[in-house]
């Protein structure tokens, strides 16, 4: 699987006025920096090989030939880990949990984890020159191969867009308490302005301290009319700082089985196979005649 990783954030212009915009009422809308940080350059390449993606992805439960199971399970089957623990007490029937944090499963998660890396896994860059991420999956299983990788992608999605966009949900949701709390102080106001009325329907105009109470709540109308636009902007504001902060990671080639497989045909391997073993028993014939010839003292 080949993906680019597509940041809105960086992108600056409309966006960064809208921050300021928002900046002169008080207000951080977040995220809007040049730098991807955590997910730099390489830093992302780290990430997708680290021991927490790949223990999240091996106990992700995926549905393989109409069977639900935990990744980790499909592993233990290619690789006949059960039969090599039958010795093992310890070992004999252990039931994987999508969890962490049970001594023994971590244990053997961590043991996975280093074979995955030396035997399996290989993430790169095809070019150096382009920011294309290769991920590569090599095992006996293809189904197994092929769900991996993608659900890897998928759990490092998920957990970039939420790394990326936390601050920024954070703000909105500031922004959301205090628009409601605004519009629920207005509409208090407004009832106010109108029991006022109904109190004193035709006033005396000689006695002006009847009408103190309902000037005093057309004024809380107006203070929180003007505050709820200002809040209403800015959560729109929020809203799109948001939206561009999602960062996406796109895919642009899906693992399609057949997978290519690298095994040798079981014809072909006995040619090669008995091509060499030729070859080899031809070198040591002649090693051996050589060798004899000078212990016989024979130039010839």
């Amino acid at each position: 699987m080949s993906f680019i990783l597509e940041d809105q954030s960086n992108s600056g212009g409309g966006l960064g006025a809208a921050a300021s915009i928002a900046a002169q009422f008080g207000f951080n809308l977040g995220g809007i920096s040049s730098s991807g940080g955590f997910f730099e350059g390489d830093n992302i390449i780290e990430f997708l090989k680290s021991r927490s993606m790949l223990d999240k992805t091996l106990l992700t439960e995926v549905v393989i030939d109409g069977e639900r199971d935990l990744l980790v399970n499909r592993y233990i089957e290619y690789n006949k880990f059960r039969e090599k623990w039958r010795e093992k007490a310890s070992l004999t029937g252990i039931q994987f949990k999508d969890t962490t944090g049970v001594y023994l499963q971590d244990s053997l998660m961590a043991e996975f984890y280093k074979l995955i890396l030396a035997r399996n896994l290989v993430i790169g860059k095809p070019d150096k020159k382009i920011n294309i991420i290769a991920i590569e999956m090599e095992s006996p299983d293809p189904k197994f191969s092929k769900a991996f990788v993608e659900t890897l992608i998928e759990n490092a999605s998920n957990f970039y867009i939420e790394t990326r966009t936390r601050k920024a949900k954070e703000n909105l949701a500031i922004l959301t308490h205090q628009v409601d709390s605004v519009r629920q102080e207005l509409n208090d106001a407004i009832s106010g302005v109108a029991a006022a009325a109904d109190a004193n329907p035709n006033p005396n105009r000689a006695f002006q301290s009847l009408r103190v109470g309902s000037q005093l709540r057309a004024v809380d109308v107006q203070a929180n009319t003007a505050i709820l636009t200002e809040l209403v902007k800015n959560q729109e504001l929020a809203k799109i700082t948001l939206r561009n902060e999602k960062p996406v990671i796109q895919v642009l080639d899906k693992p399609i089985l057949p997978l290519e497989s690298d095994r040798i045909g079981k014809a072909k391997a006995i040619i090669i196979g008995g091509f060499l073993g030729g070859v080899l028993i031809c070198l040591v014939l002649v090693m051996r005649h050589i060798y004899r010839q000078i212990m016989d003292g024979d130039p010839a």
